[in-house]
């Protein structure tokens, strides 16, 4: 009996090893969604351990009426769903600013904000070095320019990753 059990614990131990899937060392690409007017981001991620990495993104607006950036950063933990699809939840924080062309009619004021992050996605690992996902981003302004600061973003967005 005992040696069943403990056939059964290691089979079902290393089945479970066999199906884990590692997540690349490095992977850069685009973030393209809304991102409170910002549009599409270069991101980058980097592995950490073998379920956890970070993400950066930078997203800037060069317009006729305000010039912005947005760095963003988010700890991640990934976890395989089927095959290669993996979902992933994570938390972090990042800074950005705002300018205004003068002689606009416009209520808000220039400015740099910080807010906080969650991040919460579903990603599409190919065969080929491609990393394809979708993620529901939070961010809510924590201090600083008032166009930002308590305001509640929803940030959907489409990832695509050449990984290395």
């Amino acid at each position: 009996m005992k040696i069943t059990t403990l056939f059964t614990g290691v089979f079902l131990f290393a089945t479970i090893a066999m199906s884990a899937q590692d997540i690349s060392e490095h992977a850069l690409g685009l973030r393209l969604g809304d991102s409170d007017g910002f549009g599409a981001e270069i991101s980058y991620q980097k592995s950490i351990g073998r379920y956890n990495r970070a993400e950066f993104d930078l997203g800037w607006r060069d317009s006729r009426n305000f010039d912005a950036f947005k760095l963003a950063g988010i700890y991640q933990w990934v976890h395989q769903l089927d095959g290669n699809f993996n979902w992933y939840y994570g938390v972090g924080g990042g800074l950005g600013s705002v300018d205004f062309e003068p002689g606009l009619n416009v209520e808000d004021e220039d400015g740099l904000f910080v807010f906080a992050a969650g991040d919460i996605g579903v990603e599409y690992n190919f065969d080929i070095p491609l990393l394809l996902s979708l993620d529901f981003r939070p961010e809510i302004g924590i201090l600083g320019y008032d166009g930002f600061d308590n305001d509640f973003d929803f940030d959907i967005a489409l990832g695509i990753r050449y990984q290395f």
